[in-house]
């Protein structure tokens, strides 16, 4: 291990990028350079709340980046509302690991904020939880949504800002889908009795990536979304596939299915627990899957 004493940790700068990407390809060699440079260019974009970071922190030496911490923040609801941050892809360069626990804790140090872990390795999680972190989803359910329940009378189309149908949303909601929509995501709201309901997707994929099984990144409760299952599950078989995926913490009455335990568990850290059908403005969105 290295016994170095020239290593700082500090903010992401806009010109500590190429160096980011380089650190960050190191540590997710799976993972293509235009993945980190594509979603990190999405970040660069938008506006920061406060004085919280635009990109999160790395750990240097006088030469070069040899650690980073991802911070995506996003403020849940209206203006006022609690703010939210994901700490996404934490790396380190293997001879600085011993600095690791230095980084990751300067970057959860706000105390009004709460912190959201959605992909961690399975090494690390028994780390996250001695850290604090607790986990806020088991597993996944798989299943059919066009097999659920209909309800009569619902229509479902796909969002435009300027549609009649996005000004029954309020103000907030019209961004997170413009937002996200603008981001490769599927936007969609469902109408009925005059109210609308908004829901977002991205798109996934299971079986060795042969079959599409877009994911629930956006919604207002779980309950709502078994509510429309069956709509947008009709609304998406020839669009998307027979298939959806959400997270969830034991099988959900209502979706047709099977509940996969232990699969793709997220931990969350910080003063108000996040929803199961909110995934929004995080690296499954910003980054993609």
């Amino acid at each position: 291990m290295s016994i170095r004493t020239d290593i700082i940790c500090r903010l992401i700068a806009d010109n500590d990028i190429e160096q980011v990407v380089d650190c960050l390809e190191r540590g997710f060699p799976e993972r293509s350079r235009a993945y980190w440079t594509d979603g990190i260019s999405r970040m660069s974009q938008r506006e920061t709340i406060g004085d919280f970071p635009r990109y999160g922190y790395c750990l240097r030496t006088s030469e070069r980046i040899v650690g980073v911490v991802l911070l995506i923040y996003s403020r849940r609801g209206a203006q006022g509302g609690a703010i939210q941050c994901n700490l996404s892809s934490w790396c380190v360069d293997e001879e600085y690991r011993t600095h690791a626990l230095a980084l990751h804790m300067m970057a959860v140090k706000r105390k009004e904020t709460t912190y959201l872990n959605i992909s961690p390795a399975a090494h690390t999680r028994a780390t996250m939880e001695a850290l604090g972190f607790r986990r806020f989803s088991n597993g996944q359910m798989f299943f059919a949504p066009a097999l659920s329940r209909a309800e009569r009378d619902i229509r479902v189309c796909a969002f435009a800002a300027d549609a009649p149908e996005a000004m029954l949303l309020s103000q907030h909601e019209r961004q997170v889908l413009t937002e996200h929509a603008a981001w490769g995501c599927r936007a969609l709201i469902c109408v009925k009795d005059g109210f609308a309901y908004p829901f977002v997707f991205q798109h996934r994929k299971i079986v060795r990536g042969l079959i599409a099984c877009p994911q629930l990144v956006y919604c207002r409760s779980l309950d709502e979304f078994v509510r429309f299952s069956g709509a947008i599950g009709r609304h998406f078989f020839f669009r998307m596939g027979p298939f959806c995926r959400v997270d969830a913490i034991a099988p959900i009455g209502g979706l047709v299915g099977r509940y996969f335990p232990k699969r793709e568990p997220k931990y969350f850290k910080g003063p108000d627990p996040p929803g199961l059908s909110d995934l929004s403005y995080t690296e499954l969105v910003i980054f993609g899957p």
